[in-house]
């Protein structure tokens, strides 16, 4: 037997090394109790709810928005035909910085990377035939997710659905934004006061409602390592909590419906233990730092997705497998919700064959793997518990900087995390250059003649026919109702008062997204990021 090894570096993808073996001994002092414990109990290692997916599987929540809000809605109808038990929204990148469709700085964007949405009439169209009171709905979208929110309850009344029945979940994690994703309209400091208006609005009237997916996602999609995405991510909801009990809210009263998202890439059980850390993590924080009370506080329930960062436009085919690897596992990470990402999305949205392999693929592991059957299956192995604790050290020492700083918002401005991402992406695309980490169809098995395929082409006649609706609209509204909403939305800004139940009453009276966005552009300021060398 020799014990001559293979020349590649043993460790994550966050760097954390790897033993050639993991025993008893690997763990040294290790306490069931305190470090696993059951499904359902605290600290909640091995899961939030005590029968898991022996209880209920995961949402199949697949992304769809694109073009025109009929054309999505029309996506909505097939994917929940096929199977998918929850909606998730894609907006365009107007929507996303606080744009109408007729506003110059939409030019060439509109429903290309999303479903283009500027009034209330659009949200109409968007939700038509679907019943909100029986289909919960993510959206994905931060800045303007206030106005989102507004127009979603707006669309339920009018569908005779009370607020008390609505479910879903709204993005609106703005401190990953000025971290990552970069979109943004005001400064952090009013942007956080906004989201803190829709956790208090939420809590009081829509019980069933996630105000808040706190999200790794688009840090570790920024070039983040696992360790980076779960410390910084946990932060972002740490200030989130602050933020609210700053308002004098009580822990119990909002905790509960907190929600997050996180990127599953290609390191299978490095991911796997970063959901199982952040569980643990987030129950000791919200116990023993905030005094919360109810087990629902302490539960931290997370939608994933696979990786986009880790998909490749060479051999578009190799993501299903990437793919299926990944969602694998969220699933034995204990997810609560999953997005597949489609071959094809390195290219463009995805198209309707492309988006139907990706959710088989969950449906595959759900019916046909045998996975879902036993709660938490890796559970006790030696190498998998250990990798658990070392990523909850990493993480801790991360925050434990952030917390010396005076909390992620001043983190923010000294470009902390803004600076470890692109250190840790450089670093990354280095090996990737250098063929340090395999990526398969790019540095290592590379085919000189790849086939194209055929992916999604938004027409351009779509821009022009929503620019033009949402012109003629605009122009028949009654203007002095639109004023004096647009108004009264200023003076909630700026007297502190919430802004939901303004917002609410502005969209019912056809007040566009890019209008309130104009409203906080004057009344918070514009941000402008600081140079981070």
């Amino acid at each position: 037997m020799t014990d001559k090894e293979r020349p590649v570096r043993f460790e994550t993808l966050s760097g954390i090394p790897i033993e050639r073996v993991y025993t008893p001994e690997s763990l040294g002092n290790w306490s069931h109790d305190e470090k696993l414990g059951a499904p359902g109990q605290y600290p909640f290692t091995r899961g939030v709810y005590p029968t898991m997916y022996r209880g209920r599987l995961w949402t199949m929540r697949m992304f769809a928005g694109f073009g025109r809000p009929e054309d999505t809605n029309a996506r909505f109808k097939y994917l929940l035909e096929q199977g998918q038990t929850g909606l998730s929204t894609a907006f365009d990148m107007p929507a996303l910085m606080g744009y109408d469709a007729d506003h110059p700085r939409a030019r060439g964007e509109v429903g290309k990377e999303g479903v283009s949405i500027s009034t209330l009439a659009d949200f109409e169209i968007l939700f038509e035939g679907i019943p909100l009171g029986d289909v919960t709905t993510s959206m994905t979208i931060n800045c303007t997710a206030s106005v989102a929110l507004a127009m979603y309850l707006a669309v339920a009344e009018k569908q005779g659905v009370s607020w008390d029945r609505v479910g879903g979940t709204m993005q609106n994690d703005m401190l990953k934004e000025f971290i990552a994703q970069k979109e943004w309209i005001c400064p952090p400091e009013p942007a956080v006061r906004i989201v803190t208006d829709m956790i208090e609005f939420t809590s009081q009237h829509v019980p069933r409602f996630n105000p808040v997916s706190i999200s790794g996602y688009h840090i570790r999609e920024a070039g983040s390592t696992a360790v980076q995405e779960l410390a910084f991510t946990l932060a972002d909801g740490l200030g989130y909590v602050e933020a609210a009990l700053a308002r004098g809210l009580d822990i119990d009263s909002f905790a509960p419906r907190l929600s997050f998202f996180f990127d599953i890439h290609n390191d299978f059980f490095e991911e796997i233990a970063k959901l199982r850390a952040a569980r643990r993590m987030w129950a000791r924080f919200m116990k023993e730092r905030y005094g919360a009370r109810k087990p629902e506080s302490m539960r931290l329930r997370t939608h994933t997705q696979t990786a986009g960062v880790s998909a490749t436009a060479q051999q578009p085919l190799n993501n299903v497998a990437r793919v299926a690897v990944q969602a694998l596992a969220a699933v034995l990470g204990g997810a609560q919700s999953l997005h597949t990402n489609s071959y094809d999305e390195t290219w463009a949205l995805p198209t309707e064959d492309a988006v139907t392999v990706a959710l088989r693929t969950q449906q595959i592991i759900a019916e046909e793997s045998g996975v879902p059957l036993t709660i938490d299956p890796l559970g006790g192995s030696y190498y998998l518990e250990k990798l658990t604790d070392q990523m909850e050290a990493a993480a801790l020492d991360y925050i434990g900087k952030i917390d010396a700083m005076g909390g992620m918002i001043h983190a923010i401005d000294h470009g902390y995390p803004q600076k470890e991402i692109a250190d840790a992406a450089y670093r990354y695309q280095l090996m990737d250059d250098r063929g340090e980490k395999v990526v398969v169809g790019v540095n290592k098995y590379v085919m000189r003649d790849g086939k194209p395929i055929n992916y999604l082409r938004i027409d351009e006649q779509v821009e022009v026919e929503q620019i033009e609706r949402v012109s003629r609209f605009k122009a028949a509204r009654d203007s002095a109702r639109v004023e004096r909403r647009l108004k009264q939305l200023a003076d909630a800004c700026r007297n502190g008062g919430n802004v939901m139940p303004v917002l609410i009453d502005a969209v019912k009276d056809y007040v566009s997204l890019g209008e309130i966005s104009d409203v906080y552009r004057q009344v918070f300021g514009i941000y402008r990021e600081p140079i981070i060398f």
